[in-house]
């Protein structure tokens, strides 16, 4: 259809069929006004990505940039009409009277964005890019007529502060200044530009073969520097992608769509420290109009650990080395006390608050910034990052300095608290409980630092001994706690009959055979019981009536999970299976290739923040998984029969 993005050969044709509006999402709570009049406002998977390793932009079908943090991820939006609407700021550049695009791609391997529109009168395309490694942050949007002559209008409207504070607009040696505070942002465009209603607005026409560029720069106190010729900007970032996705070593099936999410994942790196985002964005919601919403703008450890091994197992050795570099600057002073997330420069502080004058995206409040959960106990980023550090090492990755002090530390908080209960991975904001997937990572932990001294033969042997005797009994109490014979199935904490997915990593870490009949019914029990439309959902969130989570409300199926099922399929022997689920997970993908946290399988949609690292890193490690069929070496956690007998949870 004229004016519309169409799905690609291979998108979501269950997404493409009519379905039912889920309860509450009315018309009303949709509905937003920009400069092209009123129009519904975008769904969550009508967004693409832009970025340059520091920040992050989305832009949505319509040509609008809805969200737009500067200058780090982390930072206040100066764009914020994702959360809200035009008023919040934002940025239109689009056919007059165009509302979604005829089609759009990023260019191969890369993250620069196309969007091309046909009208009745001809054709154009905005590019749309970051440049990695500017010494400012900046936008760049060409656009190049490709058929006759297209009538175009671009509307700036920027809003410091998460769309609070109006900038004062003005002029500055012939260039276009916005300024509030110490920041500035300054705009170059070859077309005039006049300020209207406290925004930069401006029509002009582009014909075949003509090009017009834009770029926005941003600085704080500093003086501006000239920015880049546009088209240059395009070449220099055009070739930083091609050029890293050129060293990835993966050459199984599916290239096309790992090496996209493996884009997606570089992205959500922070290029000053090395630190690994869980998302871009904040409280995009788990249920429209519900109150599951989060700010996903910092590093998880345990998300950042999936990233690594998605990195690890395509050659993208220096990724994870830059990650695990700033993870022991970060914590080596107090390793004991290692948080389970940062920001990105490695601060602890992430005070959790809400921004009343956002309505929140399709009216989901609260708008969150900053997250409380970085201040639960979640005993099992311990092990997470013990089993990534010691994945590292087996990669060929030389130590970092002080590395062997962090692991040290991590093993005695392991010996120290395994026994305790915590929140989970899952961050449960209600009492805490005895977690079957913290214990089986206290496992890991103490599996991984087994492995060391056995593999290095010169480690103390009453240390020795000590963990091996350690690993025995923390497997015993999972077998004889975690599985619970009336559900047949490993479950999610002691005593509960509930199932979780996260159990499904018990084969992938080898705690016991792929063939012992508790992993192949608890995977069994979970794809039967666990599943809406076949994917995943984490828990369920409600028991008789009541949240189990201490948080109300619902949420959809969780991406992640989903590619843990069919990693789990493949380990038990049921490898058409895993690759059936893998390729219905391809198609929840976006047009451009972007999962979100979570999808739902009744309507469709996206949910959750967007692009998610623990989904793509998921897609990334299960294509490697499959791939690996024909015994290829992988640097994923290897299965259990790698694994020393003494540490096998089936071994007496």
């Amino acid at each position: 259809m004229a004016g519309e993005c169409q799905r690609p050969r291979g998108a979501c044709q269950c997404a493409a069929r009519a379905r039912p509006e889920p309860a509450g999402e009315t018309l009303k709570h949709m509905t937003r006004h920009d400069a092209h009049g009123p129009s519904m406002a975008l769904h969550i998977e009508d967004y693409a990505l832009i970025g340059d390793l520091r920040t992050a932009a989305l832009v949505g079908v319509d040509g609008a940039i809805n969200w737009l943090p500067m200058p780090r991820f982390d930072s206040p939006a100066i764009f914020a009409a994702l959360l809200g609407d035009e008023r919040h700021g934002n940025w239109v550049l689009a056919p007059v009277n165009r509302e979604r695009c005829s089609r759009r791609r990023y260019r191969p391997e890369t993250l620069v964005l196309e969007t091309e529109w046909t009208t009745g009168s001809g054709a154009v395309r905005v590019t749309d890019l970051m440049v990695p490694g500017s010494s400012d942050p900046m936008v760049v949007r060409i656009v190049d007529g490709l058929v006759g002559t297209v009538a175009m209008r671009t509307h700036l409207a920027p809003r410091m502060g998460y769309g609070k504070e109006v900038p004062t607009l003005r002029t500055d040696h012939g260039q276009l200044v916005a300024s509030a505070g110490r920041e500035q942002l300054w705009l170059d465009s070859d077309v005039t530009v006049t300020e209207t209603d406290l925004s930069w607005a401006g029509d002009f026409l582009v014909s075949a073969g003509e090009r017009v560029t834009f770029t926005l720069l941003y600085t704080a106190g500093e003086p501006r520097r000239p920015a880049p010729d546009a088209g240059a900007a395009l070449d220099a970032t055009d070739a930083f992608w091609t050029e890293w996705v050129g060293r990835s070593t993966y050459t199984g099936a599916w290239a096309s769509e790992v090496n996209q999410s493996l884009v997606i994942l570089k992205a959500l790196t922070y290029a000053p420290t090395g630190s690994i985002l869980a998302a871009p964005t904040t409280s995009l919601p788990e249920q429209l109009g519900g109150s599951r919403n989060w700010d996903y703008r910092y590093s998880w450890l345990r998300d950042a650990t999936f990233t690594a091994q998605a990195f690890l197992a395509t050659g993208h050795l220096e990724e994870v080395a830059a990650w695990r570099d700033w993870l022991v600057r970060t914590v080596i002073d107090d390793p004991s006390g290692m948080q389970i997330m940062y920001a990105v420069d490695g601060a602890a502080e992430l005070p959790e608050q809400t921004l009343d004058w956002l309505p929140g995206y399709g009216q989901s409040k609260p708008v969150r910034v900053g997250n409380a959960a970085a201040r639960q106990q979640q005993n099992d980023v311990w092990g997470e990052v013990l089993d990534i550090l010691w994945a590292a090492r087996d990669a060929g990755l030389p130590d970092a300095a002080d590395q062997e002090k962090l692991e040290r530390a991590l093993l005695d908080q392991i010996e120290a608290h395994w026994q305790e209960p915590d929140h989970g991975l899952w961050e449960v904001r209600g009492p805490r409980r005895q977690f079957v997937h913290s214990k089986l990572l206290a496992w890991v932990g103490v599996d991984r630092a087994v492995r060391r001294l056995e593999e290095h033969n010169n480690g103390d042997i009453r240390q020795l001994t000590r963990l091996r005797a350690l690993r025995r009994t923390i497997a015993d109490q999972i077998v004889e706690r975690g599985y619970h014979p009336g559900r047949a199935a490993f479950t999610q904490s002691y005593g509960s009959p509930h199932l979780d997915a996260a159990v499904l990593l018990m084969p992938r870490y080898g705690f016991l055979p792929s063939d012992d009949p508790r992993i192949v019914a608890t995977v069994e029990a979970i794809q039967r019981e666990l599943t809406e439309d076949g994917l995943v959902l984490r828990y369920a969130v409600t028991d008789d009536g009541h949240n189990v989570d201490g948080v109300p409300g619902s949420e959809g199926t969780f991406v992640a999970t989903s590619f843990w099922l069919a990693d789990a399929l493949q380990i038990i022997g049921r490898t058409g299976d895993a690759i059936e689920l893998f390729e219905r997970l391809l198609t929840v993908r976006n047009d451009v290739g972007l999962l979100s946290e979570e999808y739902d399988a009744r309507t469709g949609r996206h949910l959750g923040n967007t692009p998610q690292a623990f989904s793509h890193a998921g897609l990334v490690t299960t294509a490697v998984t499959l791939s690996a069929a024909d015994g290829s070496k992988s640097h994923l956690s290897r299965p259990y029969s790698d694994l020393s007998l003494e540490g096998r949870a089936d071994v007496a």
